[in-house]
């Protein structure tokens, strides 16, 4: 958290199928202070400190906005301003900042978070730029303000409708919906496979998905991308799957005895592109060189996905380097 607060990162931005989902960061409801950190030994009670950066929220909250307006997909807003400070907090920015708009609020919050902490939340306002709310005011679209666990099953909801929406959360539920977003169309898929099955019918469930319209996978394809308040967006991607690919490739055994496919490294590839047509912008020769480099490997790995070894060595035989 701290590095990304130095580095001005106030955002993480990961779209996938009809939703995106914006989540503040750093903005995290647990202890980043571990020098703070400390239990009591008499009564076991545990003390922590956080430091949100109000500043971040704000902006977090306005490419919120922005994003809603520009796409017309539904915002939602998933906060729990009654039981969390910050919460609060930066469901009071997100009130303050459509005050003014032509934004339409469907469900709202019972009691209005800017009002409640106007005090603390104009301290944050008094450090933003004057002109931080400049040209707002012919900004519109829908916005639905929700308790943050409601998102969940409304998530689900938007996947399976097609529904296009756009979802503004703290760090930690951020991290929660993300998370369900990219594991979710699994276990869809499967429940249909089972629901043609008791049906007496033996289907496809890749194909019939795909024939639905759904575009969502494993959540292998997610991309991320960390928006700052100067310089350019930073694409990113975890590496978790990647390192537990490679211990188990040290152990001799890629597939852990046929229980696990070889690694997707597509999401690699798509955040190549998206960092480097970012940053060289009407490059057309650039963006066909990095679609064909997409597409050969799809082609390569659209059947049974080759081992880790194998699929680099096929991928470096088939992708010419760029300038040669």
């Amino acid at each position: 958290a701290p590095l990304r607060t130095q580095a001005g990162v106030y955002c993480n931005v990961r779209p996938y199928g009809p939703i995106t989902a914006v989540r503040c960061m750093p903005c995290l409801p647990y202890s980043q202070n571990k020098p703070k950190f400390n239990i009591d030994p008499k009564t076991g009670h545990i003390h922590s400190e956080m430091n949100s950066p109000g500043i971040q929220m704000a902006y977090a909250n306005r490419l919120f906005l922005k994003m809603v307006h520009e796409t017309g997909a539904v915002g939602r807003v998933a906060m729990k301003p009654t039981q969390a400070m910050e919460d609060g907090i930066n469901a009071g920015l997100h009130a303050w900042l459509i005050q003014g708009t032509k934004f339409e609020v469907g469900r709202k919050y019972a009691v209005d978070p800017f009002e409640e902490h106007r005090e603390n939340i104009e301290k944050i306002i008094a450090l933003l730029p004057p002109d931080f709310k400049a040209g707002m005011e012919n900004w519109s679209g829908r916005i639905e303000q929700h308790i943050s666990d409601t998102n969940y099953g409304l998530l689900l909801w938007d996947l399976i409708d097609h529904q296009k929406c756009i979802v503004l959360a703290t760090d930690l539920d951020g991290d929660r919906l993300t998370d369900l977003m990219a594991d979710v169309s699994d276990p869809l898929r499967h429940f249909g496979g089972k629901l043609a099955k008791h049906l007496g019918q033996d289907v496809d469930m890749a194909k019939v998905w795909s024939d639905m319209g759904y575009t969502t996978g494993n959540g292998r394809d997610m991309t991320s991308v960390m928006h700052r308040m100067t310089g350019p967006a930073i694409h990113e991607q975890t590496l978790g799957s990647a390192d537990a690919m490679l211990l188990r490739l040290l152990d001799g055994d890629e597939s852990m005895g046929g229980t696990k496919q070889p690694y997707d490294p597509r999401i690699h590839f798509v955040l190549i592109r998206d960092a480097y047509l970012d940053a060289n912008q009407g490059n057309e020769k650039l963006r066909k060189w990095l679609d064909e480099a997409l597409a050969t490997f799809d082609k390569v790995y659209s059947a049974q996905r080759p081992g880790f070894i194998e699929g680099y060595k096929a991928l470096k035989e088939a992708i010419k380097p760029w300038g040669n």
